[in-house]
């Protein structure tokens, strides 16, 4: 059932209730997802992304009963991913020939995942407009990297409405569908992690992209995202949000990560954040076990932080593979305005808190102090030496 947006912009996206990881099992979604795809209904009528494959049959259906398919006069893939684009073929069997508009890069995209080489895919660049009858059109704008090469908005005119596809999103399931409605904590808990796991790459072109729009001079009276929620009231705070991330986003919260063998690592873990404590009282401090704790929230909780430690024992020359998946992710994650140090523990040579180090160097983090490390099993005096580790990591990050 198509439900409506504004005016005569409709809903008839697939919520996935269940969902419980997403990209592989690299992301968990304890909320579910949506699908999120549009319908316009003017003299033209015209569809904005599609859902899931494994939804594809049923999107197909309940479109059907919803109108008559083959008035689809276009179709828009804002992003060709197959979570947005995977009903496309079940739809274009049934129309044939409809234009497709997409980027230069999502014809490629398209070509490479589905193999159709008799669709009609139409490249559009940022200032190119079609029109969807009764005064409006539709513009569409380029946003490469947010997230894939492929990407791009699109803006209704006269309903001011910005189809922003991964921009803007959260992985949150709500058949309530406005962000007005919604329980606020667990949207922007959601809204937070999107943001962190999925857009802090490439958040120098957000920035860029936000000032982007701002000079087309575009109002913005809401915001339909591909994911989660659609923004009515006030859309502006996701943006003022987005702007905030994009520049170095920062809490006053320090973020302890470590693995353990035998407890050793954690004995230095657990010492160096009571030194955290005792410098700064006022401090977020918190303390995360990387075996037991889901990726996708450290990753939120490193994007919260001004500064990070991460800890591991040294094991077959290196550290423990959950630290070394941790750190070979946020090596990717590119953070800016963030410091660090690391800390271990060994048997026979001294391997895992260097390593790190070298890692979160490279990973653009700013190196504050030299690793601590303990021989064995930390004893009182090596204990006191992290509390005060911490003590001094604290200071230097005031």
């Amino acid at each position: 059932m198509k439900k409506p947006i504004k005016n005569n912009v409709y809903w008839v996206g697939k919520n996935h209730w269940d969902l419980r990881e997403f990209h592989g099992s690299e992301y968990t979604t304890a909320r579910g997802s949506s699908y999120n795809s549009y319908l316009i209904l003017e003299e033209k009528t015209g569809l904005i992304d599609t859902v899931y494959e494994p939804f594809s049959h049923e999107f197909v259906k309940n479109l059907a009963s919803e109108i008559d398919i083959k008035t689809i006069d276009f179709i828009v893939v804002n992003h060709a991913e197959p979570d947005h684009s995977g009903a496309l073929a079940e739809l274009l069997d049934l129309i044939p020939g409809t234009p497709v508009y997409c980027t230069e890069n999502g014809v490629k995209s398209l070509r490479g995942l589905f193999h159709r080489e008799n669709w009609n895919l139409v490249p559009v660049k940022t200032g190119d407009r079609i029109s969807v009858g009764n005064g409006k059109e539709l513009i569409f704008i380029q946003a490469a990297m947010i997230h894939w090469p492929d990407s791009m908005f699109c803006y209704l005119t006269g309903d001011n409405v910005l189809f922003s596809n991964d921009a803007f999103g959260q992985h949150y399931c709500s058949e309530l569908l406005f962000n007005d409605l919604v329980d606020q904590g667990e949207l922007w808990a959601e809204t937070y992690k999107y943001y962190a796991n999925i857009i802090t790459p490439f958040s120098h072109l957000v920035t860029r992209k936000l000032e982007e729009i701002k000079q087309m001079g575009l109002p913005i009276d809401c915001i339909c995202t591909s994911h989660g929620i659609v923004w009515r009231e006030n859309p502006a705070q996701v943006i003022e949000k987005y702007e905030a991330f994009a520049a170095g986003y920062q809490e006053n919260q320090i973020t302890v990560i470590y693995d353990t063998m035998y407890n050793g690592t954690q004995m230095l873990a657990e010492n160096i954040v009571k030194g955290i404590t005792m410098a700064d009282p006022l401090v977020n401090v918190k303390l995360f076990s990387a075996s037991k704790t889901d990726l996708s929230d450290l990753i939120v909780e490193i994007f919260k932080s001004k500064a990070i430690l991460v800890g591991s024992p040294t094991v077959h020359n290196g550290v423990l593979y959950t630290i070394a998946g941790l750190m070979e992710f946020v090596n990717g994650m590119k953070f800016k305005n963030k410091k660090a140090a690391s800390f271990g523990t060994y048997g026979w040579r001294d391997v895992a808190s260097k390593s790190i180090q070298t890692q979160l160097k490279e990973a653009g983090f700013e190196i504050i102090m030299e690793p601590i490390s303990a021989n064995w099993r930390p004893d009182d005096h090596t204990q006191d030496l992290c509390v005060a580790y911490g003590r001094q990591f604290a200071l230097l990050t005031q």
